[in-house]
């Protein structure tokens, strides 16, 4: 049931992330990144841990100079509703 939950609350993150993976534009190792981070927030691991690792893969992208800008504001999105779970959850 929590995984669930958990599930339900990144949901807006997902779909954000699923944009970024059908978009061809963007390079292919900024998708491995997004596909990454959306693997560890639909694992098991504890809330706190896979949003902070998420974070983490997205901010290894995010200064890429290949990557277009709406790309970085979706990211740039997407580690700012991270941030706010992981205060909640604080």
């Amino acid at each position: 049931m929590s995984l669930v939950v958990n599930l339900v609350e990144f949901q807006n993150v997902f779909e954000i992330m699923e944009r970024i993976l059908k978009d061809r534009t963007v390079p292919k190792n900024i998708r491995i990144a997004v596909e990454n981070s959306k693997n560890v927030l639909e694992s098991s691991d504890e809330p706190t841990v896979k949003i902070s690792t998420a974070i983490q893969i997205l901010d290894e992208v995010i200064n890429d100079p290949n990557m277009p800008m709406y790309t970085r504001t979706h990211i740039w999105n997407i580690v700012s509703i991270l941030e706010e779970k992981r205060k909640e959850l604080g």
